[in-house]
């Protein structure tokens, strides 16, 4: 992620090891009005990435060839829906997130009423979308990515970029991740974050597709991005 104009730092080059190969990157708080640009990001992240991709799997890694593309989401009715949220959400003042993994849909919330339901692309098996409570950390806008094997940049403005044109951070730990993903074993060390962003994959939403985060179309990803500030609660429902 980046200013337009600016030429990305190094920090910024190890800290997006993100979005359709790996959602999953180092993270930092922000403050102010709770719009970060990428250079704000990069400086506060250098020295904390030591994400690694293990290309070549490991003699126990799966021997096989890529998983089939997981299917849709069976959708909900907005009733259904609200009752799988918790009782002390829907009595919960302000506005807040909750995503349903199991269910692959973002809902919006105000006053415990639901204002919006998107559908949402969430990670997939062994890669799951963290579940708990978080609150909104980050927000950026038009992020630039870094692939994580070549080094290349992906421009913000490029239809290629796999975060769309918003990035939305709630999650973050230095736990480091493994695992199969359905193409290739990888193994990241240090900080990790996962977020909402947008994508130019439409067909992967509403799928158990990426390595954590989670996918929303551009248009739905922009509205949210609007509406929420640092420090919105955001729940994951498992």
């Amino acid at each position: 992620m980046r200013c337009p104009k600016h030429a990305p730092s190094m920090g910024l080059r190890t800290s997006l090891l993100a979005a359709s190969l790996l959602c999953l990157v180092g993270g930092a708080g922000v403050g102010g009005a709770g719009i970060a640009t990428a250079q704000e990001v990069a400086e506060e992240r250098q020295g904390e990435i030591k994400g690694e991709i293990l290309v070549e799997a490991p003699e126990e890694a799966p021997k096989r060839k890529s998983d089939p593309i997981p299917p849709l989401a069976i959708p909900l009715s907005d009733t259904a829906s609200l009752a799988r949220i918790p009782d002390d959400l829907m009595e919960r003042k302000g506005l807040q997130l909750v995503l349903d993994r199991k269910h692959h849909q973002l809902l919006v919330l105000k006053d415990g009423q639901m204002t919006r339901r998107f559908p949402a692309a969430v990670g997939t098996t062994g890669w799951e979308t963290p579940a708990g409570r978080f609150r909104v950390f980050e927000k950026v806008k038009d992020p630039v990515w870094t692939h994580p094997v070549s080094g290349d940049l992906v421009d913000a403005e490029s239809k290629g970029n796999p975060l769309g044109s918003r990035w939305i951070g709630f999650y973050r730990d230095c736990n480091g991740r493994s695992g199969w993903d359905g193409e290739q074993y990888l193994d990241i060390n240090g900080c990790t974050v996962a977020g909402f962003h947008g994508t130019p994959y439409r067909w992967t939403v509403g799928r158990a597709v990426s390595h954590g985060c989670v996918r929303l179309y551009e248009e739905n990803v922009q509205e949210v991005f609007d509406l929420v500030r640092v420090g919105t609660q955001v729940t994951v429902l498992p």
